[in-house]
């Protein structure tokens, strides 16, 4: 096995950055452009959103750039969501598109396009006069860069976002104050460590939404991105699909089914430094039991039958954001010709205080 000076760098830089973070973990989160937060996949949502060291489709360029790296398929895939639907608020929609290819002697390249529409909302002036109507909407425009730095054992992926957020007219004193639009862009980095230690066990971390800080009105009034380190595992108890159950070559005829269990931990990194100190200062707090509150928990196991369906189950813990409960989901896959594969599911999230749950739609094909 050999590396190139390159690729030693940069696998260097890569775990510096993620993992040589203070442990403890804590930071309230005042940060705009909260829909980068929002995850998509109903898959993954049906794992309780524990699907940082799983990600292997066409939602990983989102969750875990450098999960792609082990990739070798074209992928699309596709959400949609009627997001808080039954809390009162039906025409707020989270849309989800993405992309990802390998190429020979290149690495994985990708794409995925996020699109939050808040729906109409009324204006009104400072006497509560109505000024008519105005509907808001943010998208991310994503790019993504994986390899493998060591063949099926280490996967890095760099990401990086176009931002546009458009929440509405504001109240500045000049027409320029008065646009609520702004344009950014930030980074992602990724990494994902398979077989680590045992057969079936992958490792993973990522951090999100690198970038300076999103002005609207004026620099005194510019808050920060979500910037939001994740880490998880994942373990295959049994993989009989792909014709290997970690203890060796399985016999002809053997009964076909997957079971895999994941849990992760997940932090929004925001607070009133710069962006350089930030990803260090952001993390830690005095209080115990705050850092616990303000940290997400999730875990998740998804159980395959025959390569066709597959049963899932979570659980998502955000105290702070008085998001906790359990999630379900179902997924359909079916291979055609030999070559495509089509994937259709669907979720049930626990919503938090507007609504019971959030339902999550998702299709994909590879091939």
């Amino acid at each position: 096995m050999t590396w190139s000076n390159p690729k030693k760098l940069t696998l260097t830089v890569l775990l510096i950055t993620l993992f040589a973070i203070p442990v403890a973990i804590n930071a309230i989160s005042e940060a705009t452009m909260m829909f980068l937060a929002i995850e998509p996949g109903s898959r993954a949502n049906g794992m309780g959103n524990a699907y940082v060291a799983v990600a292997e489709d066409a939602y990983a360029g989102w969750w875990n750039p450098g999960a792609t790296a082990f990739n070798r398929k074209t992928q699309f895939a596709g959400m949609h969501t009627n997001w808080l639907e039954g809390s009162g608020v039906n025409d707020m929609f989270y849309e989800y598109l993405g992309w990802n290819q390998y190429f020979e002697d290149i690495g994985n390249l990708g794409l995925n396009v996020v699109w939050m529409v808040y729906g109409s909302q009324e204006q009104t002036d400072e006497q509560g006069n109505s000024l008519g109507t105005f509907s808001s909407n943010e998208f991310a425009i994503s790019a993504i860069y994986s390899s493998e730095i060591i063949a099926n054992k280490i996967g890095l992926g760099l990401g990086f976002k176009f931002l546009y957020s458009n929440l509405g007219p504001g109240t500045g004193a000049t027409e320029a104050d008065s646009k609520g639009k702004t344009l950014s862009y930030a980074f992602d980095l990724g990494s994902k460590f398979k077989n680590v230690i045992v057969p079936g066990l992958d490792m993973a971390a990522v951090l999100q939404n690198i970038g300076p800080d999103v002005t609207y009105i004026n620099d005194e009034q510019k808050d920060p991105l979500p910037m939001t380190f994740r880490a998880g595992v994942s373990y295959k108890i049994f993989d009989t699909i792909s014709g290997y159950d970690y203890a060796g070559v399985l016999p002809e005829g053997t009964f076909k089914q997957k079971l895999t269990v994941s849990a992760d931990a997940a932090k929004i990194l925001a607070n009133d430094d710069p962006l350089y100190s930030r990803i260090f200062t952001a993390w830690g707090d005095d209080d115990a039991q705050y850092e616990l509150e303000s940290t997400v928990f999730s875990v998740g196991a998804e159980y395959n039958y025959l390569d066709m369906i597959s049963l899932r189950g979570g659980y998502f813990y955000d105290k702070a954001g008085s998001i906790t409960g359990p999630s379900f989901g179902v997924g359909f896959h079916y291979t055609f010709s030999q070559k495509y594969r089509i994937f259709a599911d669907f979720a049930m999230i626990t919503g938090g205080d507007l609504v019971d749950y959030n339902k999550t739609f998702s299709l994909g094909l590879e091939f």
